[in-house]
C-alpha cells in the first residue's frame, strides 16, 4: 500500500501565475504560506512555511483567479524533480500538485474529478 496525501491551509503570498503548455492545458502556479506556533522558554515563537503548489488544466483555470492573501484549503501530492542550478550542480525541488481547492472565504470547491450528475426526478 502506498499514501501520497498532503493537506494544506493557508494564505497565498501573492496572486496566482499562470501559464499554458504547447498543447495549451492551463498550468497556475500558487506559493501558499503555512504558520507554526510554538512555546519555548515562556515566549511564543513562530515559523512560516512556503510551499510551491501546481494546479493543472480545469483545476488550473479555476486557480487562476486567486489573488495574494486569498485564504486556501489544498489537497494534492508531493511531487519532486531533480534540475541543474546555474552552478550545474543537481538540485531537487518540491512542489504540490494540487487534486482539491477550497476557498475558505466563499467555501466554493472545485475538484479535478467531477461530481457525480445530480439526479433529476
Amino acid at each position: 500500500m502506498y499514501l501520497n496525501n498532503v493537506e494544506l491551509i493557508g494564505f497565498l503570498g501573492g496572486d496566482a501565475e499562470t501559464s499554458r503548455t504547447t498543447a495549451g492545458v492551463t498550468r497556475t502556479h500558487l506559493s501558499l504560506a503555512t504558520k507554526t506556533r510554538w512555546r519555548k522558554d515562556d515566549e511564543w515563537k513562530e515559523r512560516t512555511e512556503w510551499h510551491d503548489v501546481v494546479a493543472w488544466a480545469k483545476l488550473g483555470d479555476y486557480a487562476a483567479a486567486f489573488k495574494k492573501g486569498s485564504h486556501l484549503r489544498i489537497e494534492g501530492e508531493i511531487r519532486s524533480h531533480e534540475f541543474q542550478n546555474k552552478d550545474g550542480n543537481k538540485q531537487i525541488a518540491y512542489e504540490i500538485v494540487a487534486g482539491s481547492i477550497l476557498t475558505l472565504r466563499s467555501g466554493q470547491r472545485f475538484t479535478e474529478t467531477p461530481d457525480p450528475e445530480p439526479f433529476i426526478a
